[in-house]
Formats: structure tokens, C-alpha cells, sequence
């Protein structure tokens, strides 16, 4: 099982040819076995729609339901010990999805996928891609 980055979930979901072979590899492993997303990459995916950053092709509600009806990807509501985990990181990246997506998959104990540099340079969770 993996957590997956919001990038990533976007791109699997929307855009998989932008994958990486190894991260193809994982989400189809996780097409059978299940994975996970932090909630907090549906609030940064509607921010960035909201700011037009972004264009999806469906509205981000209709997004989420295509996600939470497909029983592939749980969505890990963002509780009390992930907000002090992330505020605890031992790192100085300060984007706050980051953070918490990041301590979800610390206390989760899954590997995260991502292609950020950032994330796999500093971030002390098991990052691939």
C-alpha cells in the first residue's frame, strides 16, 4: 500500500501517461490492493481550481465522488495527530499540505509517491517514484 502525493493522485486519476514507469507500477499494484490520500490534497487541489491555477475536466465534488465511489484510494481525514506530527517535522519546508501529507504517511507507516525533490531530499518518510 501507498499514500499518494496530490500530484500523483491527480495524474492517476486524470493524467496517468505523466507517471513515471515505476509510479505506473504502483498504482496499478494499488488498483488491486488499495491505497490512500490525504483529505488535504482535495483542499489543495480546490485552491488551486478556485485561484485558476488548475483546470480539471470535472468539478472537484464530482472528482471526489469519482474517487470515494471507485474503493481504490481511502481518503485519510486529516486528524489531531497528523496537524502535531506535521508541525513537528524535522525539516524546514514550509507549505502546509506538504507537511501533512508528508506526517500522514509517517503514521500511516506507507511509502509516499511523489515526484517532488523537495519531499524525497528532506521529507523523513519513505518517499518513491
Amino acid at each position: 500500500m501507498i499514500l499518494l502525493d496530490t500530484h500523483v493522485l491527480l495524474w492517476w486519476a486524470l493524467e496517468p501517461e505523466r507517471l513515471s514507469p515505476k509510479a505506473m507500477e504502483l498504482c496499478a499494484r494499488m488498483e488491486g490492493e488499495g491505497g490512500f490520500a490525504s483529505a488535504i490534497s482535495i483542499w489543495e487541489l480546490a485552491i488551486k481550481v478556485e485561484r485558476k491555477k488548475l483546470e480539471l475536466p470535472l468539478s472537484i465534488e464530482d472528482f471526489v465522488g469519482r474517487l470515494e465511489t471507485s474503493g481504490i484510494v481511502e481518503l485519510v481525514p486529516v486528524d489531531t495527530a497528523i496537524w502535531l506530527r506535521s508541525a513537528r517535522l524535522p525539516w524546514e519546508h514550509r507549505d502546509p499540505a506538504d507537511r501533512v501529507i508528508v506526517a500522514t504517511a509517517e503514521l500511516k507507516s506507507l511509502p509516499l509517491l511523489t515526484k517532488d525533490a523537495v519531499l524525497h531530499a528532506q521529507a523523513p518518510a519513505r518517499c518513491v517514484w
